[in-house]
């Protein structure tokens, strides 16, 4: 029942597989990340598949996997009838696939192991139906739940500061147009006084003329 990998196979085959892999598992754990696992469909037969997983390992704990419970001689003897039965049902089901040992944690290299495909659907259809997956989706919508509120406190120190430099900017413009506004007045009272000089002079012509 061992998971087809790359170790029979020439290095190029290899690479493709491993990235493969990486590349399944890294959509996956997006995918438990962005949505509530519980709702998840990961196949078209995923009731049928959790139904027999249930049936014969009724009391496998998988929120964090034992790998002698997967890989052990006597662990493949039981798991290998249950992942035939879904030869034909589930494509590639012997493909190997990563599967997390602690499904709080992401894909390290401590917390993988390699499984069958149908292994992998099964504990993680499990996982997301009994609720353990929602840890991660928790944690992670935690995460962008407080960058959220950490970018709006700084949105809010910005407009802040733009209301502050608006306002400074107004008394900058209203002091600029007292001064101009006293600066005007001056000037008028200058040019009032001149002209009452001029008038001064004008009448102190007549009087001199009158005389």
């Amino acid at each position: 029942m061992a998971a087809t990998s790359g170790t029979d196979e020439p290095p190029d085959i290899e690479m493709a597989w491993a990235m493969r892999a990486m590349q399944h598992a890294e959509v996956y754990y997006k995918l438990i990340s962005s949505v509530d696992p519980q709702f998840l469909k990961l196949t078209k037969v995923d009731d049928q598949i959790y139904s027999e997983f249930r049936k014969n390992f009724e009391t496998l704990r998988i929120d964090v996997l034992d790998p002698e419970e997967l890989k052990s001689e006597s662990a493949k003897e039981k798991w290998r009838p249950f992942c035939l039965k879904f030869n034909g049902i589930v494509e590639d089901f012997n493909y190997g696939t990563l599967l997390r040992l602690d499904c709080s944690q992401g894909y390290t290299e401590e917390n993988t192991i390699f499984a069958p495909r149908i292994q992998f659907f099964a504990i993680e259809i499990a996982r997301n139906r009994e609720g353990y997956n929602k840890a991660v989706y928790i944690s992670v919508q935690d995460k962008e739940g407080e960058k959220g509120v950490n970018n709006g406190g700084e949105k809010r120190a910005d407009s802040g500061e733009e209301e502050n430099t608006k306002n400074g900017g107004e008394k900058g413009a209203d002091s600029g147009e007292e001064k101009e506004e006293g600066i005007n007045r001056e000037d008028k009272t200058d040019k009032g006084g001149e002209k009452g000089k001029e008038a001064d002079k004008e009448i102190n012509k007549s009087g001199e003329k009158a005389m």
